[in-house]
């Protein structure tokens, strides 16, 4: 008798601390956020992915109340900074504004520190554009045509920069020196910001931007750019071509970005990161700077925003194999 009245003490009290656990945790997700939120940027300050997070980032303190602090890891082509989100603790305190890239990489490297599907659950899309394939004003070519035939006659001659190697801007670089046979030398950065800098500089002829980080350069007279990457001309330079239009039959690459939390994250707090997300696209300043530069505003569900990843990642595996690009170690 004695045993079986400290048996189902101890059930008691085990199902006792069980119930104040779960009630803790429910109590949590339920007061999220209590402290800052940390929204890791794989990328340097100044580029498209940056230029994104920083816009939304406001609104977001508001509607979450609490600061959502923009924080910048560069490096690896958004794998650095993609790394230290998949490894945070799934408690909502640590978001990635991803880009496209993050589909790229499964392609592109044999042995990746996340997984881009496992490791991460989607929340949104943000916002999809177009790149713009852009030259240095002192190159002689003011259409793709003549960047074709001047780079045709000087093979390895001439220098393009990305964000890094397997970026969505060295992709689309690659894709199009693939579809025109053309050869160029590859000079990756940690972003897209400082590649622009050198390319302003004089110190590289050709590369793809994001709209958001180039097209200021351009209507400055700083770069010249030739056409867009995606499938339609982008309203923020309508009387600008696609590639395609200007001379690369069947050529489109887009640019995206979306925000990650780590596997895991409770799905609470994933639902009211969508809706704060997308309740920030709405607000009027928020959508004229997007669509001024030219940017479909999205703010996807999470489960669309999980299909596009799954696309893409198969997308640019047929790519990156037709391109002849060999994975890294």
């Amino acid at each position: 008798m004695e045993r079986d009245v400290v048996r189902r003490g101890w059930w008691a009290c085990t199902l006792g601390a069980c119930l104040v656990a779960l009630a803790a945790a429910a109590h949590a997700q339920q007061s999220w956020p209590v402290r800052p939120v940390r929204m890791i940027v794989p990328s340097a300050a100044g580029g498209g992915t940056d230029i994104v997070a920083r816009a939304i980032a406001p609104k977001l303190s508001d509607y979450l109340g609490q600061q959502v602090v923009v924080e910048n890891r560069p490096g690896a082509a958004m794998i650095i900074g993609g790394e230290a989100v998949a490894r945070a603790a799934p408690d909502g305190y640590t978001l990635l504004m991803a880009i496209s890239t993050l589909t790229i990489h499964p392609s592109m490297h044999k042995k990746l520190p996340f997984d881009a599907v496992r490791d991460f659950e989607p929340i949104t899309q943000v916002v999809s554009l177009p790149n713009i394939l852009i030259v240095h004003p002192s190159l002689p070519v003011k259409t793709v045509k003549e960047l074709i035939a001047f780079a045709r006659a000087r093979p390895g001659q001439l220098n393009f920069g990305s964000a890094g190697t397997g970026s969505n801007p060295h992709l689309t670089m690659e894709l199009f020196l693939s579809m025109t046979r053309l050869k160029m030398v590859h000079i990756p950065y940690k972003g897209l910001a400082p590649a622009i800098v050198d390319m302003i500089a004089g110190h590289l002829e050709v590369m793809t931007s994001t709209m958001l980080a180039g097209i200021s350069h351009v209507r400055s007279g700083r770069l010249r750019a030739l056409a867009v990457t995606g499938a339609r001309r982008s309203s923020a330079v309508p009387g600008l071509p696609t590639v395609a239009e200007a001379g690369v039959p069947g050529y489109e690459a887009v640019q995206w970005y979306g925000v990650l939390a780590p596997a895991g994250t409770p799905r609470e707090i994933i639902t009211r990161l969508h809706g704060s997300v997308a309740r920030a696209l709405q607000d009027p300043a928020i959508r004229e700077r997007f669509l001024g530069d030219g940017a479909d505003l999205i703010g996807s569900t999470p489960a669309e925003f999980a299909a596009l990843i799954r696309a893409e990642i198969a997308k640019w595996a047929k790519v990156i194999r037709e391109a002849g690009i060999k994975p890294e170690g």
